[in-house]
């Protein structure tokens, strides 16, 4: 199973981000936004950060999770390769996220490709699917 596709969207960036489970979907989503503005496979894994998101909803988790990584990226240059240990839990007031991402912080080592302005519930699916293959996908704003 592939990891993530592109989607084609006329003015902004569209993908879908495939999992085993809804966890692996959102960090393979991680993933995916990332990739639109760095090579992923260059991005070396030397500093690990914790994220943490809640939602009333999994599409509001899934706005705030992607989200926090862009601030990671914009507040404190931290660029992630992937994102380990994603969990996702569920209570009465909604939806709790914790994970750690893997990467690197910003350099002239690594090549800034694109930007993600923000991500957006435009089109946003979330999809889980009784035979172990979920998805989600996500429209940002570039």
């Amino acid at each position: 199973m592939k990891n993530y596709e592109f989607l084609e969207h006329t003015a902004d960036a569209k993908f879908r981000a495939y999992g085993k489970s809804i966890e692996e979907a959102f960090a393979n989503a991680a993933t995916a936004m990332t990739s639109i503005m760095f090579e992923t496979d260059t991005i070396k894994q030397k500093t690990n950060k914790a994220i943490q998101a809640t939602g009333t909803d999994l599409k509001s988790l899934l706005v705030n999770f992607l989200s926090e990584i862009v601030y990671l990226l914009d507040a404190e240059r931290f660029i992630p390769s992937r994102v380990t240990s994603l969990t996702i839990n569920k209570s009465s007031e909604g939806y709790t996220l914790a994970a750690i991402a893997k990467g690197d912080f910003y350099s002239d080592e690594y090549e800034h490709i694109g930007d993600v302005k923000a991500v957006t519930y435009a089109e946003m699916e979330i999809k889980e699917e009784t035979n172990g293959k979920c998805y989600v996908q996500v429209v940002v704003d570039i």
